[in-house]
Order: structure tokens, then sequence, then C-alpha cells
């Protein structure tokens, strides 16, 4: 499955060398980490919209969305997929109440 992430990473870091007036994804990047964030924050709300909603095919959409905008934050940022993996990698067979007190410290 993590396979198409690195896919998708792989187009991310292509597209920053691409014209922002020919590509989605370079136009974000011309516009800066203020317009990531703000595309993030609208697939965030969409997601929670069709989770109110209950229509299991919308919230797949909309959070592809959530997950491929967050993925263009990661590019801008320097990171992949590979960092959000290994962190819940970390986290696995951790309790929820464990990993949040060691954040804490």
């Amino acid at each position: 499955m993590s396979d198409i992430l690195q896919q998708l990473a792989q187009v991310l870091e292509q597209r920053k060398l691409e014209s922002a007036d020919k590509s989605y994804v370079a136009s974000l990047y011309a516009k800066g980490l203020d317009t990531i964030l703000k595309k993030i924050g609208e697939e965030a709300a969409e997601t929670i919209i069709a989770g109110k909603g209950g229509d299991n095919q919308q919230i797949i959409y909309e959070t592809a969305d959530l997950w491929f905008h967050c993925m263009i934050l990661l590019a801008n940022q320097g990171l992949g997929p590979e960092d959000v993996l290994s962190e819940l990698q970390r986290r696995f067979g951790l309790s929820g109440l464990d990993e949040k007190s060691q954040r804490s410290s």
C-alpha cells in the first residue's frame, strides 16, 4: 500500500521543477506555505463534513484530497511519507495515553 505514497512523493518532487502555470502542485509550491496550509484546512473541513454526512464514498474522496495536500506540505518541507510512516511505526503497540504522556514530558 505504501508504494502509492512513494510514487506520489516522487511526482510531487518532480512538480517542484515544473512551471506554476502548467501544474496545480507547482502553483501551490510557488504560492508558498500559507497557501498549502490553507488548502489543508479546506480539505480537512470537507473531510469533516463528509464524515458527518456518512457517505463512505465521499469520506474516501475527501480523505484522499486531504492526504494529497498533506503530502504536498511534507514535500514542501523536505519530508516524505516515510517520515510519517516511521513515526506511526514508532507508536505501534504503544497506548495512545502513554504516547501522549511522553510528548508532554
